[in-house]
Order: C-alpha cells, then sequence, then structure tokens
C-alpha cells in the first residue's frame, strides 16, 4: 500500500495529497467501491449532499478495517441551505447519513452569487467548526469576488477551494490566487469527464510514454507539482491503486508548460459550470 504525501493547511490542519471522489457513485456498488479506494490507500473521501450518497460512503466507512480517526471525510453543503440556520441544521443531518461524529473537511458546494447567500453560509460553517461538527472549512467553485467577500465578512479564510481542474482548463489564474490567500487548491474531475479526451489526447498520451506512465498518473503529477490537491475517482481496482503510485517520479518544467498550454479557456470547462452562472436544482 503506497503512503500518501499530505499537503498543511493554513489552520494547521493536514490533508492527503490525493483524494478519492465519489461523484455518481452510489448504493451496494458505491460501498464497494469505497472500501476498495480505502484498502488501496485512499484515506481522503469526498463525498456531497448533491451526489445522493452520503449514506453510502457512511457504510463502507463502518464496513472498513480501516479506524475512522485514520480517514478524513469531507461533504458539501447544497445551494437549498446556504441560509444560516438551514446550513447548521443541514451540517448536522449529513453527519447523521454517514453515521458520524464529525466532518474531517466541510465545503461549501457552489457560491450561487444569484441567490446571495453564501456569506451566511460561509458563517454557518465558522461556527459549526466552533461547535466541533467540522475540523476544518472550505469552499468549492469560489471566485476570488466570492473569496473576498466571506473573508472580509468574518475574518476566516478558507482552508480549501474545489475548483474545476484538468489540462482543457487548467484554471491556472484561480490556482495562483488561492496560493496567494493562503487556500490549498483541491481539483474536481483532474482526469475529466466522459465529454471529452483528454485520457487519449495525443500530448498526454506522448508524455505518458516518454515516463513509461498511463495518461491518468501523468495528469495527476501534473496536479501535484503545481501544488494542487487532485481529488480523482474510478470504479477499477487497477486504476484506484495505479492513481496513487505517482510519487516516485516527477515530470520536467518542459512538460508542466506543455500540459498546460493544452488549456482551452472557457471553451474547455465543463457545459453550465461556471460557478457565476451555475444554479443548483433540488
Amino acid at each position: 500500500m503506497n503512503t500518501i504525501p499530505s499537503f498543511r493547511l493554513n489552520d494547521s490542519t493536514s490533508l492527503p495529497s490525493i483524494g478519492f471522489g465519489t461523484v455518481n457513485i452510489n448504493g451496494a456498488q458505491g460501498v464497494t467501491s469505497v472500501l476498495s479506494t480505502i484498502e488501496a490507500g485512499y484515506r481522503l473521501i469526498d463525498t456531497s449532499t448533491n451526489y445522493n450518497n452520503e449514506g453510502m460512503v457512511g457504510e463502507a466507512i463502518r464496513r472498513s478495517s480501516v479506524p475512522r480517526e485514520e480517514l478524513m471525510i469531507s461533504s458539501k453543503l447544497p445551494g437549498h441551505s446556504h441560509e444560516y440556520d438551514k446550513a447548521i441544521l443541514m451540517i448536522q443531518e449529513s453527519l447523521y447519513r454517514l453515521g458520524l461524529d464529525y466532518f474531517d473537511k466541510y465545503l461549501i458546494h457552489w457560491p450561487l452569487p444569484k441567490q446571495g447567500n453564501y456569506e451566511e453560509a460561509w458563517q454557518a460553517l465558522v461556527d459549526a467548526q466552533k461547535f466541533g461538527l467540522i475540523k476544518t472549512i472550505g469552499v468549492s467553485n469560489f471566485l476570488p469576488e466570492h473569496l473576498e467577500r466571506i473573508i472580509e465578512k468574518t475574518g476566516v479564510t478558507p482552508a480549501t477551494n474545489q475548483i474545476e481542474r484538468h489540462p482543457y482548463f487548467n484554471n491556472n489564474e484561480l490556482v495562483e490566487y488561492n496560493k496567494s490567500r493562503g487556500i490549498v487548491t483541491e481539483a474536481w474531475s483532474p482526469l475529466g469527464r466522459k465529454i471529452n479526451d483528454v485520457l487519449t489526447n495525443d500530448t498526454i498520451v506522448a508524455i505518458a510514454e516518454k515516463y513509461n506512465r498511463e495518461p491518468a498518473q501523468i495528469i495527476i503529477r501534473w496536479n501535484l507539482q503545481n501544488g494542487v490537491l487532485p481529488i480523482v475517482k474510478s470504479s477499477s481496482t487497477e486504476h484506484q491503486k495505479a492513481n496513487l503510485d505517482v510519487f516516485d517520479f516527477e515530470l520536467s518544467e518542459e512538460d508542466i508548460q506543455t500540459i498546460d498550454s493544452l488549456d482551452k479557456g472557457e471553451a474547455g470547462r465543463v457545459e453550465g459550470q461556471h460557478p457565476n452562472e451555475y444554479e443548483e436544482f433540488e
């Protein structure tokens, strides 16, 4: 089993430098998948109320032979619970669904600026941390203007900001802004999605062949060397293990720049996922 290095956060918490994402993983098959990832060596498990699978993740935690205190469980606040009181209740409800006493990490899933309650939601996370419900707090899909507002309002800077980042949308400006604020960037869908061909891109494949690695390992390494924590996902046990086997090589600066050059700007973003335009539907 691989030992995963850690990222040190601005609140002195440490997180494994690779996490496992659970979007679209549900039911009994999901339990098997999460158990497989834990056995492979993953310790950071990422879920969300919006994924409708917190119960599944909780069941996998209960069945796992790894002690609870060795796992890092993260979930996210949905948009319909951004008002302060609703946010506190949702955090409690999510813990009940998972069968846990606390979250290791908890994020606001989307800022939803048109709704305009994300400042209240952030205050709720700040207080929930004080109540002992959450160890470290962060956000997801927040742009600089959203981050500046919540930091100015509460005086508390998020520890992490989980954003879309893959070779077709590298989001480097936001990554650098996060760094300037002492915020660790997490990357959701770092290996792309079915709608794009990032894993079969000729440039990525050529770099993978150069290092005798898989394309996914190259993309994960590209993120790590940029100080980004990738939240990866795979239903294959073989791929789950391979995605952790990335700590015995480094990409050259030239290869990192080559991957950066694949960026397509806003055209590379997952359709409908711009933080100022995205709307949640219950």
